[in-house]
């Protein structure tokens, strides 16, 4: 609570000389009355209208206390200020494909990408960040939100298999650019994670990187995994096999596309480096936004000016009842 014309309290100071004035008085007014022997008297209890002879003067002073506190206007303040926070739009596009199956990152690319991915979304409250996923096809997983529960969970419920086997980084990125373009953010962001280079799709990767140049996005591209020999675990009628195939991604490609849209290159080969990319990418992607926090008061003179027609109000009653005096 605070107090619009605080100066007005300082009348409570006046209360000060009435209340002493009043305790001179009382001393002053004693009755005397010559008795032979106040022995007897003693016996008798003192009546309730001696005990309560204060109540008036009591009533009096509280209601000229609430009469000085409503002059003062007390007020109600739900307060907010003025706060600075960071936040940006983020799109993630992941690779789908069969070899994101691969077991170089443990436990498996897909499944490291998945849990290094929400560790950075929930290292972001302030950010809207949204998923889209591509294969041989591209989808949205979840479009932009704050609700970064809703979108772990939708992140977490994506498995190979959902697409068509494929690499088409240049749809995924198209679709990722389709989702974010629109956004009022200062700053916008696609981060795309790939393992392999593209072998499908209408749109060239390149292309759809001009896109998101055109739009003010900046791309970070991962290149996930390690060239050479890699095991791939292939479901089969007698269980799960291991097929060996040639792991090797377009890395020029996934450069250039950040190189035109002003973001960066990495190249994760194990489950700490892209713990650190992501980190790294956490750090460059900082943008300050002010929030303005007002504050809404409310008049709370009424309460008071209230209770001193009560207390004022209960000093005559009492006066011309109970206390009456007769001349």
């Amino acid at each position: 609570m605070t107090i619009h014309n605080p100066e007005y309290l300082f009348l409570l100071l006046l209360l000060i000389p009435v209340v002493l004035w009043y305790i001179w008085e009382m001393q002053k007014s004693d009755a005397s009355l010559q008795i032979s022997s106040y022995k007897n008297l003693v016996q008798f209890p003192q009546s309730y209208k001696i005990r309560l002879r204060h109540t008036l003067f009591i009533l009096r002073c509280l209601a000229v206390t609430a009469i000085i506190i409503a002059l003062a206007r007390p007020q109600a303040s739900n307060s907010w200020r003025t706060q600075n926070t960071e936040g940006i739009d983020i799109m993630m596009a992941l690779d789908l494909s069969g070899t994101m199956l691969a077991e170089d990152l443990k436990p498996s690319r897909l499944e490291a990408a998945k849990t290094v991915a929400s560790e950075f979304i929930l290292s972001r409250p302030n950010d809207n960040i949204g998923l889209v996923v591509f294969a041989r096809e591209s989808f949205t997983q979840c479009p932009l939100t704050i609700d970064h529960a809703v979108l772990i969970n939708l992140f977490n419920s994506v498995k190979w298999g959902l697409i068509d086997d494929g690499t088409a980084i240049g749809l995924g990125l198209a679709n990722a650019v389709n989702r974010i373009k629109d956004s009022k953010a200062k700053s916008k962001v696609i981060i795309l994670l790939t393992d392999g280079s593209n072998n499908c799709g209408d749109i060239a990767p390149i292309t759809a990187a001009e896109i998101a140049k055109t739009f003010g996005i900046r791309i970070y591209t991962i290149g996930v995994g390690t060239n050479g020999i890699i095991n791939i675990p292939v479901p089969t009628p007698m269980g799960i096999q291991y097929q060996q195939v040639q792991s090797e991604f377009d890395a020029k490609s996934l450069q250039n596309i950040a190189a035109l849209t002003g973001g960066k290159y990495y190249n994760a080969t194990d489950n700490s480096k892209l713990r650190l990319i992501y980190q790294d990418i956490d750090k460059l992607e900082k943008t300050k936004i002010s929030v303005q926090q007002f504050s809404k008061k409310e008049e709370l003179f009424y309460v008071f000016a209230l209770l001193a027609f009560l207390f004022l109000s209960l000093e005559i009653l009492l006066r011309n009842t109970i206390f009456r005096r007769i001349p």
